[in-house]
């Protein structure tokens, strides 16, 4: 009789997979899920690139725009929930790309991923500084009069610092950190929504939350009507739930240190990004419901904190910063956590320069070096966010909106291409215990072609003066995230050609095999002949379909 992955123990999965267990296996299923929720962060995005939804569209887009998206993206998460199922290791996307596809497509994929990990590390802890700068700006009016770009940097970079302090001190405090945080996002999110619904002293109406619609893009003289509106402007508001949806991969990347990962990694997945949604979603309703003066809040540039300042007293104020920044606190914390474990693995099948290091791990069991690479880059990737930019007279952080569409494109193209493939594998695909039986082929479709749409609009201008083709055409404008991905893919490509395809041999077998046996598969077939008569029941969860599962998963036959 044949065994399936919840009979088997959870370094017995890996070693199929190939790999000897070096990770701590300190986190519980609800740990593995409040990754994920942490880095997806309800307090962290729908704050930090509110102006995103603001300024293109206004509160029309942000109103409807994010459940339809949010709907979207929860249908790519329970494509992946199936594959991280089938398998669960830290490297996650590549590692699929590898066993479902091509050498070549995993080493894109790692690649892709790692870069959109890495803007994401950027994004949250550039808007963490900017939160903190705001928080102590309401504290102190002496702060508020001084401020700088420069200074926003100086805390990011302290941001960074002690993100990376307190990563490397062990995986187990990092898993309690992150159960903590889930809690501060539950209660800090209804408290929030709780301040800004019953001490306002009047509300927008049903039809300035739900039909009011804004350009402050720059584009079309602020026209809300019209092809340009439709195709160009309120497209772009989609990297607000882009944004703010994303990095559950980091339940994959987890998985390692996991206990039933092949479960809980899934449901990680799929609860977080189902869970945020619903909770963002009536956040974002409440700020909208709490702008008093629209006019004032398109000037300010989309500023959240214009809209909280309209409607509450300053304490008040203060106390929703605070709530808002220590939940980006955890959740760049985090987005770290996730990346460092990505590098790790990816380092540990020979694909990056330099791989012994960045696999070296200290006394705690984390991978020292990868994180201070990480910080390190990150903060090479957010330096244009020291050159000040005005839109329409108003402050807009270009360079934050372009480190934010780097994380989107890199993290949902890596995302996209083990999906596809596992849509071409068809029957042939060998299941985990969690799976989406037959719905994986409209699922699968609906996945990619949503990615598709979104990576297009997260390479367009987001302003008239950063189109290359526009007279008043300057620099400082342009959304660099196509030369940032179009690059990397460039030198991915001529690296791969002069040099990779000849040494990258895909994921490694790491594990420590029995006397006598040669590889991981015979490993399997061993625990076979020495575990007769297991039997599989299969699971249900949220509707879609686990069956009973005839056949061992069997990954990279």
């Amino acid at each position: 009789m044949s065994v399936t992955h919840s009979q088997r123990s959870d370094d017995e999965i890996l070693a199929n997979l190939g790999y000897k267990p070096e990770l701590k296996r300190s986190w519980s299923g609800f740990s593995n899920f409040a990754i994920s929720f942490s880095v997806i962060s309800i307090l962290s995005g729908p704050f930090i690139s509110f102006f995103i939804g603001w300024n293109n569209g206004g509160p029309a887009a942000i109103s409807w725009g994010w459940p339809i998206v949010c709907a979207l993206i929860l249908v790519v998460g329970l494509c992946m929930g199936e594959l991280v199922s089938a398998m669960p290791t830290s490297g996650g996307m590549y590692y699929w790309a590898a066993k479902l596809g091509s050498l070549r497509s995993s080493y894109f994929t790692g690649w892709l991923d790692f870069l959109g990990l890495l803007a994401i590390v950027a994004a949250v802890s550039y808007g963490c500084a900017t939160f903190i700068d705001l928080t102590l700006s309401s504290f102190s009016e002496a702060w508020a009069a001084d401020y700088s770009l420069t200074r926003v940097f100086l805390i990011f970079i302290g941001v960074l610092l002690v993100v990376t302090l307190l990563s490397i001190f062990s995986s187990h405090l990092l898993a309690i950190f992150n159960n903590i945080s889930v809690w501060w996002h539950v209660i800090g999110t209804v408290a929030i929504i709780a301040i800004i619904i019953f001490l306002p002293e009047r509300h927008a109406s049903m039809a300035d939350v739900f039909t009011q619609r804004i350009n402050n893009s720059g584009w079309f003289d602020g026209e809300t009507t019209g092809m340009g509106f439709i195709f160009l402007v309120l497209p772009l508001a989609v990297v607000l739930p882009q944004f703010t949806v994303t990095g559950y991969d980091a339940s994959c990347h987890m998985s390692e240190e996991t206990k039933g990962a092949s479960n809980s990694a899934a449901n990680g997945i799929w609860q977080a990004i189902l869970y945020s949604a619903i909770g963002g979603w009536i956040l974002l309703l409440g700020i909208l419901f709490a702008v008093q003066d629209a006019d004032a809040v398109t000037a300010s540039g989309g500023s959240v904190v214009t809209v909280l300042n309209q409607a509450l007293s300053g304490p008040w104020v203060s106390t929703v910063l605070v709530i808002s920044t220590v939940g980006q606190c955890f959740c760049a914390m985090a987005c770290m956590t996730s990346t460092t474990r990505m590098l790790f693995a990816f380092s540990r099948d020979g694909a990056v320069p330099g791989a012994r290091l960045w696999t070296r791990l200290n006394k705690s069991g984390v991978p020292l070096y990868s994180v201070a690479l990480v910080a390190g880059l990150a903060i090479v990737l957010t330096l244009p966010a020291l050159v000040e930019v005005d839109i329409n007279g108003a402050p807009v952080p270009v360079a934050f909106n372009a480190v934010v569409s780097i994380g989107v494109v890199g993290l949902y193209l890596a995302f996209v291409i083990p999906i596809y493939q596992r849509l071409r594998k068809g029957s042939a695909f060998q299941r985990g215990s969690w799976h989406l039986g037959r719905n994986y082929k409209w699922l699968g479709t609906i996945a990619v072609a949503e990615i598709a749409v979104t990576t297009v609009i997260a390479l367009l201008p987001t302003s008239p003066l950063g189109a290359p083709w526009n007279p008043d055409f300057e620099w400082k404008y342009f959304n660099y995230t196509p030369l940032v991905v179009g690059g990397a893919l460039l030198v991915l490509w001529l690296a791969w050609e002069l040099r990779v395809k000849h040494s990258y041999t895909g994921p490694r077998h790491t594990v420590d095999l029995p006397a006598g046996l040669t590889s991981a598969d015979e490993l399997e077939i061993e625990f076979e002949e020495h575990h007769p008569g297991h039997h599989h029941h299969g699971h249900h969860v949220a509707g879609v379909e686990h069956a009973e599962q005839p056949s061992p998963a069997r990954i990279g036959d």
